[in-house]
């Protein structure tokens, strides 16, 4: 759990970090596309966010790739690891 080390990591920060990671990876991606995906996608949201969402993906980088390998929503995605109420 966060333990109070700077700014948490918001539901709202999971969707939109999710959602980037899900455009980049393209329809149908496998393995290798969301991995390349998980790396780009935090860049893309600046700075700030993009410190946040490296957090994000290496504490759930296992659980975001089978999320979108299964076609799951960014929502649901971010809901299955608890930062956002189902």
């Amino acid at each position: 759990d966060d333990t109070g080390s700077g700014p948490k990591i918001t539901c709202s920060l999971c969707t939109r970090a999710v959602k980037k990671i899900q455009q980049l990876a393209g329809d149908n991606p496998d393995e290798d596309a969301v991995t390349a995906a998980l790396r780009k996608g935090c860049r893309a949201l600046g700075r700030a966010l993009g410190k946040l969402c490296q957090r994000l993906v290496s504490h759930f980088q296992r659980q975001i790739r089978q999320g979108l390998q299964d076609g799951d929503t960014p929502r649901a995605i971010c809901s299955a690891i608890r930062l956002c109420k189902a």
